[in-house]
């Protein structure tokens, strides 16, 4: 049986990633079942059974790199630095360009691993394709400087 998964708005998972003091597990399974589209992979087995082994583990930090691995093979981890008190945490698509070049997503928190999955999340909707139908929209309404005109003869 075909299971299709709606995908919440995250703004939500962001609001709870930015309010909690720890990652558990009740938060990480979260956060897989709302922003994650490929978890668990069955094309990825190794990739998957590791992100599980680390959810058990309860290894929260490897766990959120492991899912931008998994998810997200096209981010990297730009920069994860500690001041004053929380961990900021830059991914980006262009991990080379220079900082004020490239667009990159950026959080911060207490925690490191929930400054990570904020980056992830957010990187995860910024990612998430626009939903369009195949067919293409017709305008109805005509501009203002045309006039219907009849080009039959009547003679």
């Amino acid at each position: 049986m075909l299971h299709i998964r709606g995908f919440p708005d995250p703004g939500e998972l962001t609001g709870r990633l930015r309010d909690a003091g720890e990652v558990n597990a009740a938060l990480m399974a979260e956060v897989t079942g709302t922003a994650c589209r490929r978890y668990p992979s069955i094309g990825q087995s190794e990739k998957t059974a590791r992100l599980k082994q680390l959810i058990r583990s309860g290894a929260w930090t490897d766990a959120a790199l492991a899912l931008i691995d998994l998810e997200l093979p096209l981010w990297q981890v730009r920069r994860l630095a500690y001041d004053e008190g929380e961990w900021h945490c830059a991914l980006s698509r262009e991990r080379e360009l220079p900082d004020w070049l490239d667009q990159s997503i950026e959080t911060r928190h207490a925690d490191l691993s929930l400054a990570i999955l904020g980056a992830f999340v957010e990187a995860q909707r910024v990612s998430q394709p626009e939903s369009r139908t195949s067919v293409p929209a017709v305008n109805r309404t005509a501009p203002d400087f045309y006039e219907p005109l009849c080009g039959d003869n009547f003679s």
